[in-house]
């Protein structure tokens, strides 16, 4: 693209040249004019002049051809005078009896045929090779004209000066030029710069490059062009990073927002999702974008919620379920966004996962069942038994006996389900701060198989510990104690006669997997996602009678968690169980 001075430039010598060849060739012509009219008269005048000095009173004088002859020299043009049938009686510069008849020329014609003061022509001779000019004037006897006298004067000095007047006048108009270039390059420049600087300013601001300011600072009304688009530049800045700190706000609020945002048009098509309702569909949600809500949320009660909220323009909320990719119970909440002028644009929808708070609500619910069961059983025992003492049975001392046992043995479970349920209660809460020690693990392996050694040999069972004589961690001895001891305490209760429980480390870098296997009746997979609640029990009645209250399994968690670790299960029923508790080393 050329530069904005060159075409200003080129446009004004443009216009220059053909203003000044104009003018040039209108002076030239009208100084040709000029001359030409002057030598018209001059011609005229020198005609009856000439005319005057022939004194003629008739054309048929003889010494006519002398007397033209002789006056010809002092008005240094060509006198010829001829009569009115056009035969020439005399020249000065000629034979007339070798001339040809003129009545045909045009000068001549125009006194004779057509009855004028004068004839003027102007015509060129090839004879000569230059131009000449004819001027006659009649020759009157008693008012009738009876010839011409005829003036003719070369043209060829008027036509030389006309000739070096027309080239004076090119070199002028060409130096004219020349200082009109030189002059509109500069002025052009002086316009064209600032002006394209100015454009250059404005294509970067296209560009969003609003760093962009115009340097030069012409006078003028250029000048208050430039500062007005510095300021405007300014204020697009200014605003600019406004806007892309309110939109960074704005995306890091959905970013990290738990709550799915949908963002959806008045004609059902998605403009916005977050990286939260895209992990709850399982998608990525920047491929939600420009697609129908029924394509990309796969829900019917969604999408029935989305259409009404377009269709009543009002704020709805509602709970639906979601069954893919994971069954999910959300809270949505949807409201109209409307325009300026108050027409409506679309929709919000945003929806919170409340399938955490739905499950432990029914936990909850559960819990205080479980917890009214499990305190009910032995209260009813010991109300049961203490009234039947106190109807009578207290005076047959065997019953006696017998009715107090079990009034102690129930009243040792109640104390136990009460201790682990304050336990757990601490233990969730963090009210028991962790005492980190180093401890072997194969010494409190020891222990605890000292403390379940009378049940396993009454069982007939095989216990295996580890080979490894030092295994060290950092932790707090009594919790890791009481973590094996559940296990291998479950293990017992749920292994028949003659089984065998395994208990194994593995060192894994700066891991250790603690592993309690058994080879029991084994759970059921439904069962296992449910292993670590409170009070969940696979086999109610064999817990119930073996003494349990439920909560072992997950204060185990609870204390493995209290050390940033894991627990695993693996199991299959009829072939036994696998518990895995996978601790750091170092805490």
């Amino acid at each position: 693209m050329q530069k904005l001075w060159v075409r200003i430039t080129f446009s004004f010598l443009l216009l220059m040249f053909f203003a000044l060849l104009g003018s040039g060739l209108f002076l030239a012509n009208t100084m040709k004019n000029t001359y030409m009219n002057l030598k018209e008269s001059q011609l005229k005048q020198t005609a009856h002049l000439v005319l005057q000095a022939l004194e003629l009173d008739g054309l048929e004088r003889e010494n006519l051809q002398s007397k033209v002859k002789e006056l010809s020299a002092p008005v240094t043009s060509r006198v010829t005078v001829i009569n009115r049938e056009g035969k020439v009686l005399a020249d000065s510069e000629d034979d007339p009896a070798s001339m040809e008849n003129h009545l045909d020329r045009p000068e001549v014609k125009q006194v004779i045929s057509e009855g004028k003061e004068s004839g003027i022509s102007t015509r060129f001779s090839h004879t000569l090779g230059y131009s000449m000019m004819y001027a006659a004037i009649p020759v009157e006897f008693n008012g009738d004209v009876e010839g011409v006298v005829r003036v003719a004067l070369s043209l060829e000095t008027i036509e030389k000066a006309i000739r070096h007047l027309r080239i004076t006048l090119t070199i002028v108009l060409f130096v004219a030029l020349l200082l009109t270039a030189l002059i509109g390059i500069r002025i052009a420049k002086g316009i064209a710069k600032p002006v394209e600087e100015m454009m250059l300013v404005s294509e970067k601001l296209k560009d969003k490059d609003y760093t962009a300011r115009v340097r030069m600072q012409p006078k003028g009304e250029l000048g208050q062009l430039a500062n007005a688009i510095n300021v405007l530049a300014a204020s697009l800045k200014s605003q600019m990073e406004k806007i892309q700190e309110n939109e960074q706000q704005l995306s890091g609020v959905l970013r990290n927002m738990m709550s799915g945002v949908l963002l959806v048009d008045k004609n059902g098509k998605v403009l916005l999702a977050n990286r939260a309702i895209g992990c709850m569909l399982n998608s990525d949600p920047s491929d939600f974008t420009g697609r129908q809500h029924v394509e990309v949320v796969k829900n019917a009660g969604l999408s029935r919620l989305i259409d009404q909220c377009l269709t009543e323009k009002t704020e709805i909320r509602d709970e639906i379920q979601f069954y893919y990719p994971d069954e999910r119970i959300l809270d949505a909440h949807l409201a109209p966004y409307v325009g300026e002028n108050g027409e409506l644009k679309g929709i919000v929808a945003v929806l919170h996962d409340i399938t955490d708070i739905r499950r432990l609500e029914k936990m909850r619910s559960e819990f205080i069942a479980n917890v009214s069961h499990e305190l009910k059983t032995p209260i009813t025992s010991v109300k049961g038994f203490t009234e039947t003492l106190l109807d009578g049975a207290m005076e047959d001392e065997e019953a006696l006996h017998h009715f107090l046992d079990i009034i102690h043995k129930e009243s040792e479970r109640l104390h136990r389900l009460i201790n682990d349920i304050l336990h757990l209660s601490k233990i969730e809460q963090h009210m028991i701060p962790l005492e980190i020690e180093n401890v072997n693990v194969v010494e409190v392996v020891g222990r605890v198989a000292d403390t379940v050694r009378k049940d396993v040999e009454r069982k007939g069972l095989e216990l295996l510990l580890p080979k490894e004589r030092e295994v060290w961690i950092e932790g707090q001895k009594d919790r890791i104690q009481q973590i094996i001891l559940n296990l291998v305490s479950n293990a017992v209760s749920y292994t028949p006669e003659g089984g065998k429980i395994t208990v194994s480390l593995v060192e894994r870098g700066d891991q250790l997997a603690i592993s309690v296997k058994d080879t029991g009746i084994g759970i059921a997979k439904k069962d296992l996602p449910r292993l670590f609640e409170r009070f969940y029990r696979v086999d109610k009645g064999r817990s119930r009678n073996s003494g349990g209250t439920g909560l072992g399994l997950a204060i185990v968690k609870h204390l493995v968690e209290s050390h940033h670790g894991k627990i695993e299960v693996d199991s299959q029923e009829g072939k036994g169980t696998e518990f895995t508790v996978i601790m750091p080393k170092k805490q």
